[in-house]
């Protein structure tokens, strides 16, 4: 039996991700401010509880964690500097402070009992690419979550805690919805060679085989799922 935690396992990628990991053999977890074991990131005490709480409902192991929740707020330039700084903050907290945070407990789980165990961190092209000029802070978490996978999996490879970054562009979810819609969907759209966005089943594919299947000479792989509209 593979225990699993998926953070925001709710809708979009996560609903998707979510979906994949049924079946025989498996048993999930899902995080989210509506349903499953409800957690609200923006609370600097969530991650903590939400490890516990995991623990408790599978009977005190945990396998595999997903870090998939996340946020996608407009911060812009001319607010007020005290604004700012909170949409910095909370995008941080949400986004790469949590997931550092029950990467960690992870961690710490798996060294303390002697056992392997895989971590799958969905991060985004703005690691690596950049975003808007509104959107400095959502980039920066994402390259954080990039360095932290990287980070885990030299550490620990040896201890057989493996660690996998997701790289997605656009997706089809409501996050990236209003996304295209404020940037005009159209040309957004033909800076993507392969003509549209990925649908969340294709980056939960990926997801499943990161937590599941990868070999372990991939640990500290980052992995592009963006329709070639940014290539390294």
């Amino acid at each position: 039996m593979t225990n699993i935690l998926l953070t925001g396992a709710s809708r979009g990628i996560g609903a998707a991700i979510a979906d994949s990991l049924k079946g025989e053999g498996l048993r999930l977890v899902g995080q989210s401010t509506r349903g499953g074991i409800r957690a609200d990131f923006a609370d600097p005490a969530a991650p903590l509880t939400l490890w516990q709480k995991a623990l408790d409902a599978l009977d005190g192991r945990i396998d595999v964690l997903i870090n998939n929740a996340g946020i996608f707020e407009s911060n812009p330039l001319d607010l007020d500097h005290d604004d700012w700084v909170a949409g910095w903050e909370r995008t941080m907290r949400i986004n790469l402070t949590a997931a550092a945070e029950l990467s960690r407990l992870a961690v710490c789980h798996w060294r303390a009992e002697g056992r392997p165990g895989r971590i799958v961190n969905i991060a985004s092209r703005a690691a690596y690419r950049g975003d808007s000029p509104a959107h400095w802070h959502y980039a920066a978490s994402k390259a954080g979550m990039v360095g932290m996978t990287k980070s885990i999996a030299r550490g620990y490879a040896r201890d057989g805690i493996l660690a996998f970054a997701i790289c997605p562009g656009f997706t089809m979810t409501g996050m990236a919805d209003d996304y295209l819609a404020s940037r005009g969907g159209d040309k957004l759209l033909a800076d993507i060679p392969l003509g549209r966005v990925a649908d969340p089943e294709e980056v939960a594919t990926l997801a499943r085989f990161c937590a599941l299947e990868a070999p372990p000479s991939m640990t500290g792989a980052v992995l592009d799922i963006n329709g070639a509209s940014y290539v390294r």
